[in-house]
């Protein structure tokens, strides 16, 4: 049939849109991002985000925590292992306020979070209604952006843009803070456009190719060139691009905290930690290099001790993609500015092929000073009380540097930050620039969910493990597989450390009472053991390995054992202490 001129110039008649609550448009947009695992606990604020939820069973995997710190900790974890952003739900008042230290970890760590957070009804705001606060301005220290929705029409796109800020150039946490009125409207769905750019927000900054020629020149010029590596290699997933600039340019290497796992622990160019507790050699020889170069690092005072006694003979390169870090503590030579997944590669490009063997051959006899000093002792004590070291070390024997390795904050920190073995990126989570403790447990959860595939030890001291126990009921109710390693030295450790090499042993409310663990963990259904010989330790870390499901390994260690080398605060690096 033939149709007539009007009929073919006739409009099709509009596609009618799908009428939704804002909560639903909240999930479907959630679901488009390709999120698949939430941390939350609910409340009378966010309601119809959980009422809405209940459809979503099939779709949207949610976590519940027995804390709200607890949900950031876990969605930092599921980042830090998985690579892509954490998502956590919350209730108004209280239960967006204790969100804070979890966002305020995840601002100073940069690890990508978007935190929803349900608001009381929009007629009430400014009134001091129940369980109001003014969650906006609180978190606006701790957040890279915070946004309020009162009207549903916006969440599609405010989400869009809150998870393109969270995850793009330097990551950082975000929240949206939802009017339950909001939550509750219908609107007409147009769908989810994902956001890729927001004109005023520029998050990776052009790159300078001068700048690159300049350090390329530099580098080719040095005798005694450091590399210093941060966890913006991580972060910018420019593992590989990393070693080979590495590989090609023979220069020792050496890590932060956050920076651990760019390059294997057993890499030949990788010569050990920076930083107070960090290993002698990469200390004494920042202040006798000649070109340092910062790669995705941001000269943390934990690293450089005193600033105005910090590689002050050295030539300074250093790469980020955050301009607000050039300069900021430590005065570049060369800044190159840029995401290092973009900047290394033209780098790497322009340098010469080097081997700096002999500079190389000092960085080991350091290496060998404090394996006889120090090391061998910690790692292999032939007698007395076990150590920190020596259980992380029988760890690494059976976990053959596999395991994601979690850490709280303290003594076995920074113990397991300096002898983990991480054959892989990803494999080192804990707390750096705010300290947390209480981190390691939901952290460990949340690490699990985000590489389900890999084994996953959470270690703890007896202290930061009181922080956040009750995350042993998320195990319980989730099934999550994690194996808890509790070191108890009856103390809080570290500042107990201080307070004897500082302040005349004069031991202020750091000797602290723990209840029994093992009989703790039972109450959640969570089986467990305690070692208190060293001959327990090998059959009960193996049992824990072993064990189908998570486990809770309490581990006696010496009460007063120091951790070194240490630089002493107000010190150089070069004069760090291995006694």
């Amino acid at each position: 049939m033939e149709l007539s001129i009007e009929e073919t110039i006739r409009p099709a008649a509009p596609k009618e849109l799908k009428t939704v609550s804002g909560s639903v448009a909240l999930l479907e947009g959630l679901i488009t991002e390709g999120t698949e695992v939430v941390f939350g606990y609910p409340g009378g604020a966010i309601m119809p985000i959980y009422d809405a939820l209940y459809d979503f069973k099939e779709r949207l995997q949610h976590i519940l925590v027995r804390h709200e710190q607890g949900a950031t900790h876990a969605a930092q974890g599921f980042a830090r292992t998985s690579g892509k952003v954490g998502v956590v739900f919350a209730t108004s008042g209280p239960g967006a306020t204790n969100l804070v230290t979890g966002l305020a970890d995840a601002q100073i760590d940069s690890t990508p979070l978007v935190c929803i957070t349900g608001q009381v009804f929009s007629h009430l705001l400014g009134t001091d209604a129940f369980q109001e606060t003014d969650v906006i301005n609180i978190t606006t220290p701790v957040t890279k952006w915070n946004y309020q929705v009162t009207d549903a029409n916006e969440i599609p796109a405010v989400l869009a843009k809150a998870f393109y800020i969270a995850k793009s150039g330097r990551p950082g946490p975000v929240l949206i803070d939802i009017t339950k009125d909001a939550q509750i409207q219908k609107i007409a769905y147009e769908g989810y456009t994902p956001c890729n750019h927001i004109r005023s927000y520029r998050p990776k900054p052009n790159i300078r190719t001068e700048y690159i020629e300049q350090a390329a020149a530099m580098i080719n010029a040095a005798k005694k060139p450091f590399i210093l590596f941060g966890q913006g290699v991580l972060l910018g997933s420019a593992e590989k691009e990393f070693q080979a600039f590495v590989e090609k340019s023979g220069i020792p290497a050496a890590w932060t905290i956050l920076g651990a796992g760019a390059i294997p622990s057993d890499h030949p160019q990788n010569v050990g930690m920076l930083g107070m507790h960090g290993n002698y050699g990469p200390n004494v020889q920042t202040n006798s290099c000649d070109v340092l170069i910062a790669i995705g690092m941001r000269f943390d005072d934990r690293v450089t001790g005193r600033l105005d006694k910090y590689a002050t003979q050295a030539k300074v390169v250093h790469l980020d993609i955050d301009p607000a870090e050039i300069d900021k503590n430590v005065k570049a030579d060369v800044p190159v500015w840029g995401d290092c997944k973009d900047t290394l590669p033209l780098l790497t490009a322009l340098i010469e092929e080097r081997t700096h063997t002999d500079w190389l051959a000092e960085f080991k006899v350091f290496d060998k000073i404090e394996r006889e000093e120090l090391i061998q002792k910690e790692l292999e004590p032939e007698s007395g009380e076990l150590t920190m070291g020596e259980v992380i070390h029988q760890l690494n024997q059976l976990t053959k540097g596999e395991a994601i390795i979690v850490s709280d904050v303290g003594q076995h920190q920074m113990v397991a930050c300096r002898y983990a073995k991480l054959n892989h990126t990803r494999s080192n989570v804990t707390s750096g620039g705010l300290g947390t403790m209480g981190f390691g447990l939901p952290a460990a959860i949340g690490a699990k969910f985000g590489r389900p595939d890999r084994t996953v030890v959470a270690v703890i001291g007896d202290g930061g493990f009181q922080m956040t126990l009750q995350e042993l009921g998320t195990i319980m109710q989730s099934g999550v597989d994690v194996k808890i390693m509790i070191l108890n030295n009856q103390f809080l450790g570290m500042v107990r450390q201080w307070q004897q090499l500082f302040n005349e042993k004069r031991y202020s409310f750091v000797d602290i009472t723990s209840p029994d663990f093992i009989k703790l963990a039972e109450s959640y259904y969570i089986p467990g053991k305690k070692v208190t010989a060293r001959e327990e330790l090998i059959p009960a870390l193996t049992q824990m390995l072993e064990h189908q499901g998570s486990f809770v390994l309490e581990v006696m260690v010496e009460k007063e054992l120091n951790v070194f080398p240490m630089v002493p605060q107000g010190c150089s690096v070069s004069e760090i202490r291995l006694k």
